[in-house]
């Protein structure tokens, strides 16, 4: 949704007036922001207000068209879910298709009267207590359909249904402050200069680069900003592009959210989840980045990107991919400035959905020995993660001491700091308390003791972790 859609929707509501809309773009010209920010500062609309205009509740279709899908489409995805069940009833099949009673009714009809199901059995003269099961002509024609695509699962969405809630939801629009960003970042050692530099980036929606040097809460940070984002979305189980299956809805990376409204009250073919925050690391590939069709289920697994829409996409290790970093953002180059992405069937039908996430880089390497400085410029923000000072290592190390349940000894720490690192030279990192307390750990478990912070644990911890000339 754009700032002119955004004022069209509040006049539309009654939620503001003209007077109050060309105020509220007086002072965005003057002092910038967002056009939502600005009525909100001005007190014409309350953030709660601001906030629901970027929810929305696909309503539930009661016909095949107003599914966006065909009638015939909708009784053969039916007839594939029946070859695998016995008798069955109309709850069982819109508890897989996940359509409405109306809408699978009709499909059941259809297959009754192409003697492709049969009536069982009834617990009363209803056809919605109709028990059904399978004909030898609907087990036959079940088996082409699956040969032709394996898909037995919840029915899909359309794509313009699917953009058009996309872009509602938009992450460009969440609304973020500094309690909240705080809050996020309790668990860990972060300096305020460090959070003042996050909180108005995650805010912005806008791509970000964090980097320095290895083992300092990098990959932490970037995996933590998805608690920053604010509300629910709502991802589809599938979509259906020219014909084709697209499984977009993935258990692994999407967490369900408690339900906001009246499950009666929601299109069942959508799941309302936490914003996706999808992460992928050194083993990333352009491949990942497509739709990935399996030629033997004959339908698509949806890309990385489509998977982390209204949400977040980490791309952590940047620069040690088996992708060169410039390919990485070649491909990406549209979508960053655009917000919007192109994908092609194998068919050779391609299609824009759109690009609406919070894409974060994290490297351990210099930018600009990755990417030259028109790269650069397409990613907004930069945000440098430098190695602890001694009071921030000393509090991490306290932190990680109290998690083991070892108690922290100042003089053990003090013997670490002097006869180590600043004897040896060797630079602190936020990683080190822990690798150093995970070793005093280890050797206590050997000896079957229970572990302390002494000079003789300190001293075998360092030996056993650090390589050093």
């Amino acid at each position: 949704m754009n700032e002119k859609m955004l004022g069209e929707q509040l006049l539309a509501a009654t939620l503001i007036s003209d007077e109050h809309l060309a105020k509220a773009l007086d002072r965005q010209r003057e002092q910038g922001g967002r056009i939502g920010d600005n009525l909100v500062a001005l007190g014409y609309l309350t953030s709660e207000q601001l906030a629901a205009m970027f929810r929305v509740h696909p309503a539930p279709p009661h016909t095949a068209e107003e599914a966006g899908l065909d009638p015939t489409f909708i009784a053969e995805l039916v007839l594939k879910h029946a070859s695998f069940l016995g008798s069955f009833g109309l709850n069982d099949i819109t508890e897989r298709v996940k359509l409405t009673a109306a809408v699978a009714d009709g499909a059941l009809d259809y297959l009754q009267r192409h003697k492709y199901l049969e009536v069982k059995g009834s617990a009363d003269y209803t056809r919605f207590k109709y028990r059904y099961a399978i004909t030898g002509p609907g087990s036959a024609h079940a088996a082409e359909l699956l040969t032709a695509c394996a898909y037995v699962g919840p029915a899909p969405v359309s794509l313009e249904a699917y953009v058009r809630v996309a872009r509602v939801q938009t992450i460009k629009h969440i609304m973020v402050n500094e309690d909240a960003v705080r809050r996020a970042f309790a668990h860990l050692i972060v300096s305020d200069a460090l959070l003042q530099k996050i909180g108005p980036a995650v805010s912005a929606g806008k791509s970000i680069l964090i980097y320095g040097p290895p083992g300092n809460g990098k990959t932490t940070i970037a995996e933590t900003l998805g608690g920053i984002l604010p509300g629910a979305v709502y991802l589809p189980y599938a979509i259906q592009v020219g014909g084709q299956l697209i499984a977009l809805f993935d258990p692994v990376n999407h967490i369900p959210a408690p339900p906001e409204k009246d499950r009666a009250e929601v299109d069942p073919r959508w799941v309302l989840c936490r914003r996706p925050v999808i992460l992928a690391g050194g083993e990333l590939t352009l491949r990942m980045l497509d739709l990935d069709f399996n030629t033997i289920s004959k339908y698509y697994e949806a890309p990385l990107q489509l998977k982390a829409n209204n949400g977040l996409f980490v791309v952590d290790d940047f620069g040690r991919q088996i992708v060169e970093p410039r390919q990485l953002l070649n491909r990406w180059i549209v979508p960053l400035e655009r917000r919007t992405d192109f994908l092609t069937l194998h068919t050779g039908m391609k299609f824009q959905v759109p690009f609406d996430q919070l894409v974060v880089f994290s490297t351990n390497l210099e930018p600009a020995d990755l990417v030259d400085q028109a790269f650069l410029r397409r990613i907004r923000y930069k945000i440098r993660v430098g190695r602890p000072t001694e009071g921030d290592y000393e509090a991490i190390f306290r932190r990680v001491c109290a998690a083991h349940g070892i108690q922290f000894s100042e003089d053990a720490f003090e013997h670490l700091l002097r006869d180590y690192y600043r004897r040896l030279d060797v630079p602190l990192d936020a990683s080190h308390p822990r690798e150093i307390v995970d070793h005093i750990v280890d050797q206590a478990h050997y000896r079957q003791h229970a572990p302390a912070m002494t000079h003789v644990a300190v001293a075998s911890a360092w030996e056993n972790h650090f390589v050093l000339a």
